[in-house]
Parts: structure tokens; sequence; C-alpha cells
């Protein structure tokens, strides 16, 4: 037998370390060449990365949340004919009973462990989050058998809470079933009732570090000049309404998203100054005649800005499309990390929680940021007159080093008119 020491893999982009997120595979386990054994994130992306040889494992180095520098030992192989006969024993089919019994519980939030537990080489292929990777291997739920429900057939959590009733419902049932007639004659014993935690602690690893990074740096060194605008879309969502009623049965409808990244691209024709990348460790900015619009997409994993690129050379039809495309390859953790980085502009938009305003964060190293607040009908004045008209708020940020107050109020003035006078969107300057 022989030793292979797999180090952390040189993941490009001049990355000089990479975070663990989660190990799908811990000392005494047998893997194969290819099997992911481990999920870690750089600055850039997160990275599922296989093992390098078959064999077994004899060490690992790191816990989630612990960062590995390029170059430095990762894991530690024993390779050669001997090392699949040294895998552990599989347990005895009665030491499945007390996870089984405690699954539901083990499914709440949970203090990372310090080691990793060893999951089945399949379940490392499975879509779903590294938070619950860990949960099931906690319940003891194996991954290959949970139906997922969430986009594309990824495992959410509420998968893995019913898998887990399923098996406590059916651990109770063999367990009543085993005890016999003379059971069935006595009062069956008390049940113990868990008493939840008073508290619970959850490390911060992976992407909701990296957000938490991000957004810290961001509010700290951005001085941000936020402006909310009311906006009349009234007869936006009559075009809107009008298009869609156009559509073959079953193809996907137009929202509001494509109409406004269209009127944004035209409006940052008369205020370049917003569609700017600054490069801080140079103190330079970097204007672009692209817009490279980031759209803000709620994930399982968390927030993510998948990118747009060339939006304003994109019909209305093909910008829908992308939009969309984009948006679903990132809640299905399936965004490349050239899909993940470049923009130049992001709208964020809170949906149907959209509420009356908001303070977006602006997504650096960009200038500005663009939220959506939720459309509702309301009573305003119009032509002396109270009608019904619907209304959407615009909450903007800027970062007022280089874009002034008074050029931000006026860009979202601009964008203003074109949402409430759709036709000039598309009517050529």
């Amino acid at each position: 037998m022989s030793q292979f020491v797999f180090k952390m893999p040189d993941l490009g982009e001049g990355t000089v370390e990479a975070e663990i997120v989660a190990w799908h595979t811990a000392p005494g386990a047998v893997v194969k060449e290819d099997e992911v054994i481990v999920e870690v994130m750089t600055d850039k992306a997160s990275v599922e990365v296989p093992a390098p040889v078959s064999g077994r494992v004899i060490s690992i180095t790191g816990a989630p949340g612990d960062k590995v520098a390029v170059g430095s030992p990762l894991i530690v192989f024993e390779t050669g004919a001997g090392a699949a006969a040294a895998a552990p024993a599989s347990p005895a089919p009665g030491a499945a009973s007390e996870p089984a019994r405690s699954a539901a519980a083990s499914l709440a939030p949970a203090p990372s462990a310090g080691g990793a537990v060893p999951v089945a080489g399949a379940a490392a292929r499975i879509m779903t989050s590294p938070a619950n990777r860990r949960r099931a291997r906690e319940a003891g739920i194996d991954l290959s058998t949970v139906v997922g429900t969430g986009p594309g057939g990824r495992i959410v959590r509420e998968d893995l809470l019913a898998a887990a009733e399923s098996t406590v419902t059916a651990s109770a049932a063999g367990a009543t079933s085993g005890a016999g007639g003379a059971g069935m004659s006595r009062a069956a014993p008390a049940q113990r009732v868990e008493v939840p935690a008073e508290t619970s602690e959850t490390k911060v690893i992976g992407l909701r570090r990296l957000i938490a990074e991000r957004m810290s740096e961001a509010k700290r060194t951005i001085p941000h000049f936020s402006y909310v605008e009311e906006v009349d879309v009234t007869e936006l969502e009559a075009l809107r309404a009008h298009l869609n009623s156009k559509l073959a049965k079953g193809a996907p409808t137009l929202t509001y998203l494509p109409l406004i990244v269209t009127a944004l691209t035209r409006v940052l024709e008369s205020f370049p100054q917003c569609n700017v990348l600054y490069d801080a460790a140079r103190g330079v900015l970097i204007r672009h005649r692209a817009a490279h619009v980031g759209i803000a997409t709620q994930t399982p994993e968390g927030l993510k800005v998948p990118v747009v690129r060339n939006a304003q050379a994109l019909g209305l039809w093909a910008l829908a499309a992308e939009i969309r495309r984009v948006t679903e390859r990132a809640r299905a953790n399936k965004a490349t990390r050239e899909e993940l980085v470049g923009s130049t502009i992001t709208i964020t938009s809170l949906g149907k929680l959209g509420g009356i305003a908001s303070t977006p964060i602006i997504n650096a190293p960009e200038v500005a940021i663009i939220g959506l607040n939720k459309a509702v009908d309301r009573a305003v004045v119009l032509q002396g007159a109270v009608a019904v008209r619907r209304i959407m708020n615009l909450s903007s940020s800027f970062d007022h080093r280089f874009v002034d107050g008074y050029d931000a109020a006026a860009m979202i003035q601009a964008l203003k008119e074109l949402l409430e006078h759709p036709a000039m969107i598309f009517i050529p300057r």
C-alpha cells in the first residue's frame, strides 16, 4: 500500500485559499476516483472537489468554516489493493433505531461538528444545500431516498422534515408490531416529550459568510445615498397584460422585470456615471458602455446575483428569457462563476413582499442599485379627480462619492418617465 497526499488545488483567479463548506467523506471511508469528497468556496464561487484517486481516507484537514491555503495538504488517501478491505464494517441493523427516533429533532439548526460524517457517494451529487446535507447526516437520512420538491428536483428542508416524519412513523410501527399480542393487553408506555433547546448555534460559513463579509464591507466603505420615487405603472401593467394575452398557451408570462431592465438600459445612455465599477485598489472608475445587469435572486443558499450580459442589445422577449435562464440556474445552484460575476449595475426586488420602500445595499464594486417594491392599486389624484392607479415605488441607492445626489435623482426621474409612458421605451432616440 502507499499514501497519496491531495493538496488544496489552485481554483484560479488568483485564489490563495478556500473555505471548507462541507465534507462528503471522513477518515476510514473508502472513496472512488472522481467521487465528490469536499465542497469548498472561494470569494468567487462554490466548487465541488472530486477525489483524484480511489482509496481509503486516512485524514482530512479542516472543519466546515476553516480556510485552507492553496497547496496545503487537504486529504490523505491510502491507495492500493488492500485499501478497500480496510473500510469500517456496516452497523448492525438495530443501530439505526435511535437516529430514526431523533431524526426530526436533528433537522433543527445545530452547531457544526468538528469532524465530518461519511455519507453515500451518490448523495454528494444530489442537489441540495450544504446545510441540508449536514442535517441529513445528523438525522441518519439517505438523501438518495428523498424526493426533492425544489426547483429542478432540489431537496429543500421541508423534504427532509417529511422524510424524517416517515422514518419516525415507520420505526414506531415496527416497534408496535414487534411487541406481539402481549403488548396489546398492556398500557402503552409513556412517551418522552422532547423539549426544544432554548438556543441553537449555526456557524456562519460558505455563501452566508461571503454575503455577510461583502455586505459589511459595502456598508462600511460606501457612503450610500438613497432615493425613493413613486411610479405610476398603470400603463406598464396594461402593456404587460396585453403582451401576455398574445402568448401561446403554457408559455412563460412576462413580468415587470424585463420591461424595467429595458427601460434602465435606455436611461443609462444618458447617465453613464451610474454604469460604473470602482477599482478601489487603483483608485480608478471603470465606465462601461454595455449594461451588464445583475438580478439579485433569493436562493436556498442565500442571495446570489446572476448577470444578464449586454442587456441593452437584447429584445424584450430575449431579455425575458435570459433573465429567466440565469435566475433559474442560480436557484438550482447550477450557475457558473462567469454567470455570477461582472455586473455593472444591479436590480433587486422583494417581489410580493416588496413593501413601501427599502434601502438596498450597493453590490460593490458597482456604484448604483435599483430596488423594486410591490406594485399595488392606490387611490391617487389624477387631473384633479381621485382615481385608482397601480403604483410601484423605486428604492435606489448610489455611491455618493461618485454619483451626486442631483444626478441620482435625475436618473430615477428619467426611469420613472419611461415606466409611466412605456411606449417611449421602444422609440429609437
